[in-house]
């Protein structure tokens, strides 16, 4: 029998993705207050895309000791639904931190605080994604999964707006004329929400158990060929997929590093005037994950087919009327709307199959940076924040491919996967290295060879779970109607 998605459970669930959408774009709104206020260079300043990048390595770590020296999965032990309210409440302790680091000046207090939240960030996807994922049928699982990230995008399309109106307060692009003490209060606030919101899930119907073991069941074409082994590190599937997470958050966050320093350097787009192509970039993101989540209803195929035209272009107004409203020209975006519809196209074409989707989003994104570095003006500008789009679906297409079958072995797959955040930061150096080399127009070729990779990993899962009992295609199948 077809497992229904438990949407109460689900709806209450998301309310953490957009925190982390929240927290991560407006981190790039204190990157020039910071610089300014302490006087950092760009390097110092970057510092603090690094202590909250990090912090998920360093919490995946600690889980996964605090796991192997109790012999007993962390959150099996604690709960999942127990494990998201104590990840909200280390997350508000880090809020915490900014009152005292803004009355003493201190920038290491201040990194000390993100860190924090990150480390409470880490805990919560380590507890969330896979529960995402088993909120239903498992077919429907890396769409539900997309769904939850269309709604993490929607926190970071405004919270950069928000928290730029509470520590500047106004939206004028480019003011970074804000004392530190300025920064305290938005933070404060956000502690408070992480509170309640905590008190809130833990009084909710989400899950504190799950049956691990029923799901891979529920996975598999063919029980007989299920494999068990005694550690997450034995399935192909999941290690591959760590080498793909560390790769396509890399991908992800050093094309946007880098785009402001094209735009400005490349095409003489002054300082001042980068938030709208930025934003577009991140709302790309929102616009490729709402047509993915469209897969996650249980509805008829020809509803499905409706809402995958109608979310992403509702999700492109989202982000006109929200850069409307901070007073940015938009209309030069306007013929984006062709980029969506090719997307829309490579989301229909893979029929629900998470590898298809992810092979056919590579390919797209490779061919995305090749046209955006060997041509100039607005095509390079539309086709490299088109790249946003192509790496939208591919966390939760990933991340459903490398836990599929790991059983009890999921919670700990879970944890290495999001150990892997850590690309986002070790990708962009690598990235800012060879601009310094080749020019920064070049230098998307970083990104061209983790495509390449992300194409590569598709085509391997599908053959390693099909192995394994596993068929993507009669699963995809099984979530339609």
């Amino acid at each position: 029998m077809t497992q229904k998605t438990r949407w109460s459970q689900f709806s209450v669930l998301i309310t953490v993705f957009f925190f982390w959408g929240f927290v991560a774009a407006s981190n790039d709104i204190l990157i020039p207050v910071f610089k300014k206020a302490f006087d950092l260079s760009q390097a110092q300043s970057q510092w603090v895309s690094m202590a909250f990048y990090v912090a998920y390595t360093v919490g995946s770590l600690i889980y996964f000791g605090v796991s192997k020296a109790t012999g007993k999965d962390l959150l099996n032990r604690i709960g999942y639904r127990n494990g998201i309210c104590v990840g909200l409440l280390i997350s508000a302790l880090g809020t915490l931190l900014f009152y005292p680091a803004a009355n003493s000046g201190s920038f290491a207090l201040m990194l000390s605080g993100l860190f924090i939240v990150g480390l409470g960030f880490a805990l919560q996807q380590i507890a969330a994604n896979p529960l995402a994922i088993v909120m239903g049928n498992p077919a429907t699982g890396a769409q539900r999964l997309t769904m939850a990230g269309g709604v993490n995008n929607f926190g970071t399309t405004i919270g950069p707006l928000l928290v730029s109106v509470a520590i500047f307060g106004s939206v004028a692009t480019g003011n970074t004329e804000a004392s530190i003490e300025s920064v305290k209060m938005p933070y404060l606030v956000l502690g408070v929400a992480f509170v309640l919101v905590a008190l809130f899930i833990r009084f909710s119907s989400v899950p504190n158990h799950i049956d691990l073991e029923g799901v891979a069941r529920d996975e598999a074409e063919d029980t007989s060929k299920l494999v068990h082994k005694g550690s997450a590190f034995a399935y192909p599937q999941l290690v591959l997929g760590m080498i793909a997470i560390f790769l396509y958050v890399g991908v992800e966050v050093s094309t946007i590093s880098n785009l402001p320093a094209y735009l400005h350097e490349g095409l003489g787009i002054e300082t001042q005037h980068l938030a709208p192509y930025v934003s577009l970039y991140w709302a790309s993101l929102m616009i490729g994950r709402w047509t993915g989540a469209a897969g996650a209803f249980e509805i008829g195929t020809g509803a499905k087919k409706m809402l995958m035209l109608i979310l992403p272009f509702l999700a492109f107004g989202v982000y006109l009327a929200v850069n409307a409203i901070a007073q940015h020209d938009v209309s030069q975006f306007y013929g984006y709307a062709g980029v969506i519809v090719l997307m829309i196209a490579a989301t229909l074409l893979s029929r629900g199959n998470p590898a298809r989707m992810l092979l056919y989003f590579a390919l797209c994104g490779i061919v995305a940076l090749l046209i955006g570095m060997f041509t100039t003006g607005k095509t390079s500008i539309v086709a490299f924040i088109s790249v946003g789009l192509f790496c939208s679906t591919m966390w939760p297409c990933i991340f459903a491919l490398a836990i599929a079958g790991l059983g009890r072995h999921t919670n700990q797959g879970s944890s290495l996967l999001i150990m892997m955040i850590m690309g986002g930061g070790w990708v962009s150096l690598t990235q800012g290295a060879l601009a310094d080399q080749v020019g920064v127009h070049m230098s998307f070729w970083v990104g061209v060879a983790c495509f390449a990779y992300l194409a590569f990993y598709a085509l391997r899962a599908t053959g390693i779970l099909r192995r394994q009992g596993i068929d993507l295609d009669k699963l995809a199948a099984e979530g339609g109607h």
